[in-house]
């Protein structure tokens, strides 16, 4: 049967497929096969070789488990550098990979320095320094510091660092990465810095032209260092692609993931301030789950610049990262569409709004009904003294404090925020100690926060608005009369039809833009995502969609909020039991057991039920997780219409007791909305030797792999 719209990335996968040396192999034209694949953070692998933390030179062993298990996609988090931070999505360059991965025994200076008895000993105490025992996380920051000294007293040894002039090969390599330039010299401006981010450097090193730049690269002092930084990358990239070279000779896929904003703090939005938006940041708006919203702090894309550059930058990424991979997940592709800004001073997305938007004029509010004082009452927070003098019991106390951030109304007792406030930061940081305490400071800070927040429009320019996420929350729109709710709230949709249309037009050009751009296969990470336009877009570029089983479900039909059906998803789309930031399939099964009770009643088959038996299927949801659980799932998810599979190494693993964690918290990725070590320094149980001599973990994966993939 003909698929619908699958044409050209089908025609992508098959020529991969035919151009990685393997007998895996389908003919031009005809329909490819379903594929199957694994998840793994490239750090998490642990083998004999590679103990410390998983590196670049890990993947081809890994890659042979995948073959033996009958996997033909290897998905990785983000490879690139991210300093200090053990996030993988929040990178200091797109194009920079992170030094942590590389093995600095397979460097070609390996050999000769660690004939030199003190170098031998440091690189030995630094294998000995992070044991790893199958249960623990490891050390990200100790490593990373570890790391560095070593690749630091190897490069000293080379003609490079003594004669502070690049060898012929990094002098091609440079040539051909010119974005080196720019990110050696962020790298050593942070290094004097001691880490500290760009926005606390001097002014004369936070405002750099290119000009300036390359003429710091090009500085006698600091010519060694940069050199070191290109020389790292020029290393750490040839580790990668020839690891990424070999998995591909085994007839696997790898599968990169670009995260879509990058880090303020990164040589990117250091260098390149043209491409970001400087006065807005990305995150989410308020939901459930998150009653301010999310600030990311991650600056947003200013799209008619890139545009007006014909999207390059945007495209020599992914063509930097068409190196390494055969597939590449888009971060957050809603972003593309549309992304949630907030103003810079604000701490919370509660003020953010859409970009692009469509506002709504001064001139439209004024033909409704609404005069400019009543504008004004919906846009602008009136705050009355006695927020303050609540606290303060003082009314002239209140009076001088309300004056350092708003202006008194007339002689009423109501205060409207001064022109100069951008954001609650204003608040928070003022100094209130001439007032009141510092208890008492908190607490007003908090209300005037509370109320810096209360409105239903915001005016992103001069008559120009657009409503708040929550704006019938807001005071003024409880004040209104049921006809000025009726009428605004009309106003608010036609609107927000009118953005549908411009979101569709904005992502369809730049994802038209990119994907074309490069030979991978393209996925977008689409969760939670509603926009009308989104399938559509996504279907166009022929861009796989992304569906977590548990939460594929038709959450508007109540009470019961059924699971959408497997053979009801779209083909073009990438099924999995878990990702990174969720609980694991075993965390899960325990967890959340209405989730569970649902899926075993949607699918008893998958569990050895036959029939309706209502007891039956209580009995198993209701069991603890179990092995057989684990494979029972992942056998029901393997039917789904979706064209590719990837399951996270831990919920495969769960098919075999023995890799269990004492924990099931400890198999975890991430925990998102925390910050800790735990986060991103997750390990492999065992070595990647044993299990990929464990013919009964193998059997079961094969088994999954060959029941989505049609008995290949």
């Amino acid at each position: 049967m003909k698929i619908k719209n699958t044409t050209i990335i089908f025609r992508v996968i098959i020529n991969f497929m035919k151009n990685s040396s393997t007998k895996n192999t389908t003919k031009q034209g005809s329909k490819p096969s379903r594929m199957t694949g694994i998840a793994i953070p490239l750090g998490a692998i642990y083998t004999k070789k590679n103990t410390v933390i998983g590196e670049f030179t890990v993947l081809p062993d890994f890659a042979k488990f995948c073959k033996k298990a009958g996997i033909e996609i290897i998905q990785l988090l983000p490879v690139n550098d991210t300093g200090t931070q053990s996030s993988p999505y929040s990178g200091l360059s797109a194009f920079a990979l992170h030094p942590i991965y590389i093995d600095i025994a397979k460097l070609p200076e390996f050999e000769d320095v660690s004939k030199d008895k003190d170098f031998e000993k440091k690189y030995k105490d630094f294998i000995k320094k992070f044991p790893y025992d199958g249960n623990t996380r490891y050390d990200y920051d100790g490593i990373l510091n570890a790391k560095d000294e070593l690749l630091r007293t190897i490069y000293a040894t080379t003609t490079i660092a003594k004669s502070a002039m690049p060898s012929e090969e990094l002098t091609k390599w440079i040539k051909k990465n010119p974005w080196i330039v720019n990110y050696a010299v962020y790298k050593n401006l942070k290094h004097k810095y001691m880490q500290a981010t760009w926005k606390s450097w001097k002014k004369q090193d936070q405002e750099v032209s290119e000009k300036e730049i390359k003429n710091r690269w090009n500085k006698d002092a600091d010519k060694k260092e940069h050199l070191f930084y290109a020389w790292t990358q020029m290393r750490a990239a040839e580790q990668f692609k020839k690891a990424c070279d070999a998995v591909k000779k085994e007839g696997i896929i790898i599968k990169g993931d670009m995260p879509i904003l990058m880090n303020e703090d990164s040589c990117d939005a250091w260098a390149l301030p043209g491409i970001f938006n400087q006065n807005l940041r990305a995150g989410s708006p308020v939901d459930g789950e998150n009653p301010t919203g999310q600030n990311w702090g991650f600056p947003t894309y200013n799209w008619d610049y890139l545009k007006d550059n014909d999207y390059n930058w945007w495209k020599d990424r992914l063509k930097s990262a068409s190196q390494y991979y055969g597939a590449y997940r888009l971060d957050h592709i809603l972003g593309f569409f549309r992304i949630w800004a907030i103003p810079t001073r604000d701490t919370t997305a509660v003020l953010g709004h859409t970009v692009p938007n469509v506002p709504i004029t001064r001139q439209t509010l004024n033909n409704n009904g609404f005069d400019n004082d009543r504008i004004r009452w919906l846009s602008q927070p009136h705050v009355p003294t006695g927020a303050v003098e609540d606290i303060t019991w003082n009314h002239d106390s209140a009076c001088k404090i309300l004056e350092l951030f708003m202006n008194r109304v007339g002689n009423e007792e109501l205060w409207l925020f001064k022109d100069s406030m951008t954001g609650d930061k204003d608040i928070y940081e003022a100094d209130l100690s001439s007032f009141c305490n510092e208890e008492a400071s908190g607490r007003i800070k908090d209300v005037l926060s509370m109320h810096w927040r209360n409105r239903c429009l915001i005016e992103l320019s001069p008559d120009n608005f657009v409503p708040v996420w929550t704006y019938y929350e807001s005071t003024s729109w409880k004040s209104l009369s049921d006809d000025e709710k009726n009428k605004l709230k009309y106003l608010i949709d036609c609107a927000e039809n009118d953005q549908n249309y411009l979101w569709e037009t904005q992502s369809s050009e730049i994802l038209s833009e990119l994907t074309n751009s490069v030979d991978m296969v393209p996925c977008g990470e689409d969760l939670g995502a509603n926009l009308p336009c989104l399938p559509g877009v996504m279907d166009k570029n022929n861009i796989l969609a992304l569906r977590v089983i548990r939460w594929c479900r038709k959450w508007a039909e109540q009470p019961v909020q059924p699971y959408t059906p497997l053979n009801e998803l779209t083909e073009l789309s990438v099924a999995t039991s878990s990702v990174h930031d969720s609980p694991t399939l075993r965390q899960w099964w325990d967890e959340d057991k209405n989730g569970v009770n649902l899926f075993v009643r949607t699918y008893p088959w998958a569990f050895g039920l036959e029939g309706w038996d209502n007891d039956a299927i209580n009995r198993v949801a209701n069991e603890t997780f179990t092995p057989e659980k684990a494979q029972s799932f992942l056998m029901a998810v393997a039917q789904a219409r979706s064209v590719w599979c990837i399951h996270p190494l831990q919920d495969f693993l769960s098919m075999e007791k023995s890799y269990w964690l004492e924990n099931s918290d400890a198999e975890r990725v991430n925990i998102p909305g925390t910050v800790s070590e735990f986060n991103w320094t997750y390990r492999l149980p065992v070595q990647l030797e044993q299990i990929s001599k464990d013919e009964s973990l193998i059997a079961k994966i094969k088994a999954v792999a060959s029941a989505h993939n049609g008995g290949n």
